[in-house]
């Protein structure tokens, strides 16, 4: 007897791939959008940004772990002086502040004259510390150095190269306002070929007295990624000035001691369910879909 094919019949036959169809398609539109820019991190507040043929840096090269931070592993210091992948093609070098677990004026200078397409953007006080270390023969160096030299209450401002949008604003050291009054700690918002936002805040103080005044510069660029210090995690007023100011896309912890554990679990309460940079080598992949966007 022939078979008869009946549209509920082929509705039966058909129906598990049909479900399975549907069940991928959801999970793949659920995904987030994936931009092509990585975050990769180099030890406590240094890490590189790659987006398409743009890449940059900040805080990359320090002498002093003060017994709790990481230092940059030596491979990755001898690659970064050579120019050699992952560090080839660097474009910009952002240092937050001048302390000894985030600037060395002797290895940025010699970084510059090695890496003779660099441009370095800095705290007035760390070019200055720079300059006292420079020969007569290192002038030349200093035509691709950008000094920002910001007061505290500063508007923020805005700087451009090619392939960069470039923002800063200086926020208070950590400590504030009995403190470390006096350094120059940049907050660097930094656009990548007009797409992807970063935001690496140095040691920013945790108190939302510092971005209120600024809320407009805040909320008009939101980042696809943000890389706050850790204590911002875990700090009374930290979280709402992530989640209510900054508004990342996703956020990652820098400046984390080596005493708190790379395993999650392991870690204090208040830090288990954060993302933190802890080994150097990690990498993030910065999703394209973050709250990102220029508002008029």
């Amino acid at each position: 007897m022939p078979t008869r094919f009946t549209a509920v019949g082929v509705l039966v036959k058909w129906l598990p791939g049909l479900l399975l169809f549907l069940l991928f398609t959801a999970v793949v539109q659920a995904q987030p959008a994936r931009s092509n820019a990585v975050a990769s991190y180099l030890a406590n507040e240094g890490l590189m940004v790659a987006q398409g043929q743009i890449k940059v840096v900040f805080d990359p090269l320090f002498l002093n772990s003060y017994g709790q931070y990481q230092l940059l592993p030596k491979p990755m210091k001898e690659a970064l002086f050579a120019g050699e992948p992952p560090f080839d093609g660097i474009d910009a070098v952002f240092i937050s502040h001048h302390h000894g677990d985030h600037f060395s004026p002797a290895d940025i200078l010699r970084l510059l004259k090695q890496q003779q397409r660099i441009r370095l953007y800095a705290p007035a006080q760390a070019v200055t510390a720079m300059r006292e270390l420079a020969s007569t023969d290192d002038g030349s160096v200093f035509d691709r150095v950008t000094a920002v030299e910001l007061a505290y209450k500063d508007a923020p401002v805005t700087l451009n190269m090619e392939g960069l949008v470039i923002e800063a604003v200086r926020i208070p050291h950590s400590g504030w306002p009995t403190s470390r009054l006096d350094v120059e700690n940049i907050s660097w918002r930094v656009t990548l070929n007009g797409s992807t936002t970063v935001l690496h805040m140095g040691d920013a103080d945790p108190n939302d007295v510092h971005f209120e005044r600024d809320a407009a510069y805040w909320d008009k660029r939101h980042s696809h990624m943000a890389f706050p210090p850790y204590w911002f995690f875990s700090s009374t007023y930290g979280p709402d000035i992530l989640q209510n100011r900054i508004k990342p896309g996703h956020a990652v912890g820098v400046h984390v001691p080596v005493s708190i554990a790379k395993t999650p679990s392991l870690r204090p309460v208040e830090l288990r369910h954060h993302d933190l940079f802890t080994q150097p080598g990690e990498e993030r992949e910065i999703p394209a879909n973050g709250p990102a966007g220029i508002k008029d």
